[in-house]
């Protein structure tokens, strides 16, 4: 996407070791290499060599260039006390594919069985593709980018992570299963925060009648790599792992409209004490319910009943696989198509 939408613009691609290697030694240089057509500055995985931030700044004020700077994880920056460019930066974040972004090729079904990332929906071998993800990348190089001695340790605590994916998260609990201490699960969740291969989802507290829980729920950031993680292939409709897989995708959806929009909302997930729980709450406007079902019942219906009782929410959906929308007791059953064209049309905040 850089190559195509920043053609003719110079670009410092960090992964490339002599460039690398060049500009840790002497960060000045990309300062003296700079002509004064450079208008536009593209460096790419910026988090492998943040000391280049001065550089960047002291350009940006005395030059008046323009950076874009690319990474796959905000967890040097965060943490290693580096200049943040006093405010200067516009944060954006880019996610897999949506599927306007596909068109005709979007399949759902395939979607929720391999996920979104462009080079994996797109593969013609997706599953090994997966494989080598989910196995050289997430477990290895991360681990290596996050400083973590105990790859071993990391690559257990993956596989539960997977197993617990969209759950309410127990730290005590993914701490035995993994074999390691509950303050290193604790750490092994800001690493997947920091990478970018996990989001929390907060508990919306804003109900009276009934007392909400409090603690977060957590998302992998994508169905196929959480399924790659769970060592699951080959989903069908009406498999029990279909309904995880259909929540993470609306889920996605949710949060690349928020990002892409602008969209001054949030989204949590709302549950209370006594067991109602609704998948997703936009915005302070809208109740949502995923049911991976072609023929959505009254059961299905409780949580949103229950939330709607306390008249604080505009909408109350449920995101289907039925074939048209309808209409029960006020709560919308909508195809998840429609649901989709409704979220980008800003029609739920």
């Amino acid at each position: 996407m850089i190559r195509d939408q920043f053609a003719g613009c110079k670009v410092y691609n960090l992964l490339n070791s002599s460039t690398f290697i060049t500009l840790s030694q002497s960060p000045a240089r990309i300062r003296q290499e700079l002509g004064p057509g450079d208008r536009i500055v593209v460096i790419d995985e910026i988090q492998k060599l943040p000391t280049l931030l001065d550089e960047v700044q002291l350009m940006i004020e005395e030059q008046g260039v323009t950076f874009l700077l690319t990474g796959s994880s905000a967890r040097k920056l965060r943490r290693g006390g580096v200049n943040l460019l006093g405010g200067r930066a516009r944060v954006r974040h880019l996610h897999p594919f949506i599927r306007d972004e596909l068109g005709d090729r979007f399949d759902l079904l395939r979607a929720l069985d391999i996920g979104l990332l462009p080079s994996i929906y797109l593969s013609d071998e997706p599953y090994t593709d997966l494989a080598s993800y989910a196995g050289v990348y997430l477990r290895e190089e991360i681990a290596a980018e996050a400083v973590v001695r105990n790859v071993p340790a990391f690559s257990r605590f993956l596989t539960v992570a997977a197993l617990c994916h969209g759950q309410i998260v127990n730290q005590s609990n993914v701490a035995a299963d993994a074999q390691v201490s509950r303050t290193t699960v604790h750490e092994y969740y800001e690493i997947l925060r920091d990478t970018l291969m996990g989001f929390e989802l907060p508990a919306w507290k804003k109900t009276i009648k009934r007392k909400p829980f409090s603690t977060s729920k957590f998302y992998l950031f994508d169905s196929g790599v959480a399924r790659s993680l769970q060592h699951r292939k080959g989903l069908q409709f009406g498999a029990t792992e279909c309904g995880e897989a259909f929540e993470t995708y609306i889920f996605h959806e949710i949060r690349a409209y928020l990002d892409y929009t602008d969209a001054e909302a949030d989204v949590a997930y709302w549950r209370s004490t006594s067991g109602f729980e609704v998948d997703f709450v936009l915005g302070d406007a809208t109740a949502i319910e995923v049911k991976a079902k072609a023929n959505v019942a009254g059961h299905d219906l409780k949580g949103l009943r229950a939330l709607k009782e306390e008249t604080t929410l505009k909408h109350y959906i449920v995101v289907s696989l039925e074939d048209s929308p309808r209409v029960v007791d006020d709560i919308k059953i909508w195809p998840w198509e429609v649901f989709l064209q409704a979220l980008w049309e800003g029609e739920l905040l």
